[in-house]
């Protein structure tokens, strides 16, 4: 839970924000978030600047994406990605639920990869076809989405 009451809120604060600089602002809103951070952690005062930092180099250590483009036609969803390695089809799993493909096992072993489809596709009648370095998948589209009415009420 977070700990609301080390805010320091009271009557005058107001007055005081309306005449400080934006520089002062900026330095006390650090303060006080350093203060609650440490407070809540039990640890030395954190940096707000440091934890920035921190979380952007989080960011760029996750997985590489997978290079692929996505379309589709009147019938089907396409997702076509460049594979250099035809060895690497061997290891290559596809699912796919009615709006997502997930790939696993490329370009690495235990590595998987989810994309969001345009549109929603039946569960049978996929294909897959490598073919010049691209790896295409084709989903047949569902036409049949089921729709349900909610009934409103009133308290």
């Amino acid at each position: 839970m977070f700990p609301w009451n080390l805010f320091p809120f009271n009557k005058d604060m107001k007055n005081k924000l309306q005449h400080m600089k934006s520089d002062e602002i900026d330095q006390f809103i650090k303060g006080v978030m350093g203060n609650i951070m440490s407070t809540h952690s039990g640890s030395a005062p954190l940096n707000p600047q440091e934890m920035v930092n921190q979380n952007r180099s989080q960011t760029f250590q996750q997985e590489p994406t997978l290079h692929s483009t996505t379309f589709e036609s009147h019938d089907s969803v396409f997702v076509r990605m460049p594979i250099k390695d035809e060895a690497t089809l061997t290891n290559l799993q596809i699912f796919h639920t009615a709006n997502q493909l997930m790939i696993e096992n490329i370009p690495e072993k235990d590595q998987k990869h989810s994309i969001t489809l345009p549109a929603m596709v039946k569960r049978k009648g996929s294909s897959a076809k490598y073919k010049d370095g691209i790896l295409e998948i084709k989903l047949i589209k569902s036409h049949d989405i089921q729709y349900s009415q909610i009934d409103v009420s009133e308290i």
